[in-house]
């Protein structure tokens, strides 16, 4: 398909909603760059807390998602829209604000820590509404026969947006303070904000998309409907170990970096090397991998994935952290594309859209869990050269047994493949 095809074939709403995701990834992957560090070294909070607050932040980001797609079919996405960027903005400020010499003195010692809770629930609030109304957008202004390139170019935007966000942060935290990284992801959203107010139309189906639209009562009884489910709930459990592995990406990389290497060093590129791999590879490692079955190539992309720790645990520099990382990206591009592919194949008959609407569970739990194992393990032994390197064989460890849990799971599907 010629490129003035591709555009021609989607309505202005779909490249003014995928633009503000780009800019919207832009700011969330700017600032969860620098979060942990920020968090640690400029607001004085132990590992621990630190951890505990990206879990907050993190799982919330992905969970909230089921019950803020049933508000933004109701109220329409260009509502929705206004509601996230007019949140965003101003919950980004605010966490800005704890280290801003200005209104830092607000905020005492005693009441950071909660308070600090409270504006991270409302960000990740407002956060909540993108997803449901980017995708929802894609589907209804896409065709049938645009609808595959619609998504491919939203993850296509979404990778740029997760590698340019951590270098603006970088340049801006060396530039002007770490604590300035929150005002420019606020400008981002309160541009899009704008976007949305003067530019953005409330999109009309093209692709004969008329699906029912959910209540919070629907909600809720597909959630029990999906949870019922033992043997979707098992796959996803051992999924969301891939996702504990992932996120340390973000909280145990830039601590380690800025602990054990230099102060100085561009933690915010290493974060974002996985991105860029993505960037650069994804359509090889597709080609290379598109023979395999999904479930051959998700157990593929675990093994690989777990690679990343062992790398960085040979000789912790930051060319290895670079390398681990883009192995990671590796690991989860094998597996990514085929992991809808498995869940479609899970799902009882009729319940394939439902069971995809809950595909990004193990994302939440793993943050939600990721966050506070981070802290914990670097707590214990993040403390001394001497000790650093268990954090990473227990890493590797977790990776290893997320690969012969879903290895073993899939040798005992294929022998009972009727069981749902």
């Amino acid at each position: 398909m010629k490129l003035q095809e591709i555009i021609s074939g989607f309505k202005k709403s779909f490249w003014v909603a995928n633009i503000m995701e780009l800019f919207e990834r832009l700011a969330y992957y700017g600032q969860l760059a620098i979060l942990a560090v920020f968090l640690k070294d400029e607001l004085k909070f132990s590992v621990n807390e630190v951890g505990s607050l990206t879990s907050i932040f993190g799982g919330l980001i992905y969970f909230l998602p089921i019950f803020a797609g049933a508000i933004a079919d109701k109220i329409g996405f260009k509502k929705s829209f206004t509601i996230a960027f007019s949140v965003l903005a101003l919950g980004y400020f605010l966490i800005g604000s704890t280290g801003i010499a200005p209104f830092s003195s607000f905020y005492t010692k005693e009441n950071l820590y909660p308070v600090l809770v409270v504006i991270l629930v409302f960000t990740a609030m407002g956060g909540s509404f993108i997803k449901p109304s980017v995708l929802g957008t894609i589907s209804l202004t896409s065709s049938h026969e645009t609808k595959s390139i619609g998504y491919a170019i939203y993850y296509w935007l979404v990778n740029i947006g997760g590698a340019v966000g951590p270098f603006v942060a970088l340049l801006v935290r060396q530039s002007i303070g770490i604590e300035k990284v929150y005002l420019v992801s606020a400008i981002s959203c309160g541009l899009m904000l704008l976007s949305t107010i003067f530019i953005f139309k409330e999109p009309e189906t093209i692709g004969g998309d008329n699906e029912p639209k959910k209540s919070f009562k629907q909600v809720f009884v597909d959630l029990v409907l999906v949870l019922k489910n033992f043997r979707f709930i098992v796959f996803l459990l051992i999924f969301s170990l891939f996702w504990l592995m992932f996120w340390q990406n973000y909280i145990i990389v830039p601590l380690f970096i800025t602990d054990f290497i230099s102060k100085d060093a561009p933690f915010e590129i290493i974060s974002s090397a996985g991105a860029w791999g993505i960037i650069a590879l994804q359509l090889p490692v597709n080609f290379l991998t598109k023979r395999l079955k999904p479930t051959t190539a998700i157990v593929t992309g675990f093994a690989i994935a777990s690679l990343t720790w062992f790398i960085i645990l040979l000789n912790p520099t930051i060319p290895m952290f670079i390398a681990g990382v883009v192995v990671l990206s590796i690991g989860e591009m094998t597996q990514a594309p085929r992991y809808y592919e498995y869940i479609a194949d899970l799902a009882p008959k009729g319940q394939t859209a439902l069971f995809q609407g809950y595909s990004f569970l193990p994302i939440a739990i793993g943050w939600l869990l990721g966050g506070n194992l981070g802290g914990w393990l670097y707590d214990n032994y993040g403390k001394s050269a001497d000790t650093a390197h268990v954090i990473f064989i227990v890493l590797f460890g977790i990776g290893v047994l997320a690969t012969l849990l879903m290895w073993a799971y899939t040798v005992y599907i294929n022998k009972r493949p009727t069981i749902k």
